[in-house]
């Protein structure tokens, strides 16, 4: 069945044949579109609210055939470089491999996709994931080049003892050193006689205090950003001292990091938010503005309480939240309502402060979206709506010089398409889209 389904939206039947999960008119749209809007929001194989991680899979298998091969391969790319995803662009490169029309382009799409050490494993893995057979001459090619830029650090950070060890891939790409110690590398790696990588996670496996190592860490300035949020409630529960935790989310490079990630750590470690909220800051300050007035509808339907991935502990409302802090520091002038059952306006506030009145704007409940636009009287030269698109209404055309769908999940069938513009996923590429779009308008 969800073959067949699959089959129909890429034909073109529509008509009221294609529904949302929640019941509305969805849009067909062209394949290429699919395949964007399916790897650009996807976290695959994990779970999502409508769809499981499987189907997803199987779409974008489907579609990549339908699609030119260097647009797919353009698409691996920005999903790997802009959208930091690192699952979807290898299943892309893998169903580019399976077709003649596509195989041209695998080996320098794959070489630049592969940017961690463990992706060299879990991309074997992708390939055998229907059964073990040989590797083609352009994924061997494709491999080789990526295995020879990691060091020694980053191979035994990353030689963990799955199905494919990162040696499995060395003997099967036949990849060759660059260097003498490149070689001398790759031989510790094969014998298993690597040295281990002094991070967190090793001293914590070795049975170190965990409040030693977190405040060594912390004074030694060797967590990056990610990891110092992740971690911020282990530091806790270890009962590192709190001086420490202000030092690190002062000096700690926050510039690539969204606000999404910071929402998500105070969730977690409420004690810290005020350090957590002026880290965020920081990494919005010198953020170019986005002029002209802005109106900004942020979905608070049932579904968006729903985790981004079975395995994450963040939101989709994080996703939401994060893109509403963003854009409350770079646009010029900006109004922000929610909507589910009703349409609210929200007080102009920041920070956390703005999470929090966009939480408790109104109770969970549909997602009448449409409902919302008609019944928006508030005028700007564009609106941007942050959603899962999982609509119960059929929506109306924008009614603003510029109307954007920001889709922070990966359904088949949406509705923000016709004079709407698409965004997929959510990013800092976002309000660099948006500028893009109207500067070359």
């Amino acid at each position: 069945m969800r073959l067949n389904i699959l089959k129909l939206s890429h034909l073109g039947f529509s008509g009221t044949s294609l529904r949302t999960h929640e019941g509305a008119p969805a849009v067909v749209i062209s394949a290429e579109a699919q395949l964007r809007r399916s790897v650009l929001a996807c976290m695959l194989w994990e779970d999502q609210f409508y769809e499981d991680g499987k189907t997803i899979a199987e779409r974008i298998a489907a579609l990549v055939p339908q699609v030119e091969a260097v647009t797919v391969a353009a698409l691996a790319i920005e999903a790997r470089e802009r959208m930091k995803l690192r699952h979807a662009p290898l299943l892309l490169v893998r169903e580019m491999a399976r077709h003649a029309t596509h195989r041209g382009l695998v080996a320098e799409t794959l070489a630049r996709v592969i940017q961690r050490a463990d992706e060299l494993s879990e991309f074997l893995a992708i390939y055998w994931k229907d059964g073990r057979q040989p590797l083609s001459a352009q994924v061997k090619k494709g491999m080789a080049a990526a295995f020879t830029r990691f060091d020694a650090y980053a191979l035994a950070k990353y030689d963990r003892a799955g199905a494919v060890k990162l040696r499995d891939v060395l003997f099967l790409t036949h990849a060759k050193p660059l260097t003498a110690e490149q070689a001398f590398i790759w031989r510790q790696l094969v014998e298993g006689t690597l040295p281990s990588p002094e991070t967190w996670e090793v001293r914590l496996s070795r049975g170190e205090h965990k409040r030693e190592v977190w405040e060594s860490m912390l004074m030694e300035n060797r967590l990056g950003a990610l990891a110092l949020l992740r971690n911020l409630r282990n530091m806790q529960v270890a009962g590192v001292e709190p001086e420490l935790v202000r030092y690190a989310l002062e000096v700690v490079r926050v510039e690539r990091v969204l606000p999404f990630r910071f929402i998500a750590a105070a969730r977690h470690a409420p004690q810290w938010e005020s350090w957590i909220e002026q880290a965020m800051f920081a990494s919005l300050s010198g953020q170019k503005r986005l002029t002209g007035r802005t109106i900004l509808l942020v979905d608070v339907s049932g579904s968006m309480d729903a985790k981004l991935s079975g395995r994450s502990e963040m939101l989709r409302m994080d996703a939401a939240a994060g893109l509403a802090v963003l854009l409350r520091e770079t646009a010029e002038d900006v109004s922000i309502y929610t909507f589910s059952d009703a349409l609210r306006a929200v007080p102009a506030r920041r920070g956390f402060a703005l999470r929090d009145a966009i939480a408790h704007s109104q109770p969970h409940g549909s997602t009448q979206l449409g409902r919302a636009l008609n019944e928006m009287r508030d005028r700007g030269d564009r609106i941007i709506v942050i959603t899962d698109e999982q609509s119960y209404d059929r929506v109306p055309a924008s009614k603003y010089g510029r109307g954007y769908v920001v889709n922070v999940a990966s359904h088949r069938n949406g509705v923000g398409y016709g004079a709407w513009t698409h965004i997929d996923g959510w990013s800092e590429a976002v309000i660099e889209y948006i500028r893009s779009v109207e500067a070359d308008a």
